[in-house]
């Protein structure tokens, strides 16, 4: 009876972390932007930029999409791919498959998703991943390899992602910036090539 309870208590907890998961994972991209904006429109000597809620909510939704995909990666899949107890064989070998497997589609996914929320079209979208995925991939090795060693060494699985969105404000400032930094540039792909 005992066991029963403790295995139906797991699954609550871990049924109400997705939840947690996939709205911090949109909250903390759209916060990533809210001071990403808010850089760009200090350092604007113009003053001629405005707060873009839109831009903002569209990170939200991105958020919201890829949420669900990393609260399955950090804590189903990879413990299905690379199991064993804590140790840091075991957490260089999930780093591993982090940077080859959730890396690219993370990044890809991102880019191309957020394409498609701003009116860009498929190929808009596939540009924008061309021009801007290996850049960001290539820093993202800088960053994520020694922060998912604490999370994959030290962590227990239901926090995973809670701590990896915490890293991933500092991140997301960097990846708000990075994306929108030329957005002019993608906004006519799709009317270019049907002309």
């Amino acid at each position: 009876m005992g066991l029963k309870l403790s295995k139906l208590k797991q699954h609550k907890v871990l049924q109400n972390m997705f939840y947690v998961n996939v709205l911090t994972t949109g909250g903390l991209l759209a916060a990533g932007d809210v001071i990403t904006q808010q850089v760009e429109m200090a350092m604007d000597e113009d003053r001629t930029q405005k707060f873009n809620p839109k831009r903002t909510e569209r990170m939200f939704l991105i958020g919201l999409f890829l949420g669900p995909f990393g609260h399955l990666w950090y804590t189903r899949f990879v413990e299905k791919l690379v199991p064993g107890a804590p140790s840091t064989t075991t957490a260089l070998k999930k780093i591993l498959a982090d940077q080859i497997i959730a890396g690219p589609f993370f990044c890809s996914a991102f880019f191309f998703g957020m394409g498609l929320l701003e009116g860009r079209g498929r190929s808009g979208a596939v540009a924008e991943v061309k021009d801007k995925f290996l850049t960001v991939y290539l820093i993202d090795w800088c960053l994520w390899p020694p922060a998912q060693f604490i999370n994959f060494r030290f962590l227990p699985v239901e926090y995973r992602v809670i701590y990896v969105a915490c890293i991933t404000l500092c991140w997301n400032v960097f990846l708000s910036y990075f994306k929108h930094m030329d957005s002019p540039k993608y906004q006519n792909t799709e009317e270019q090539i049907k002309k």
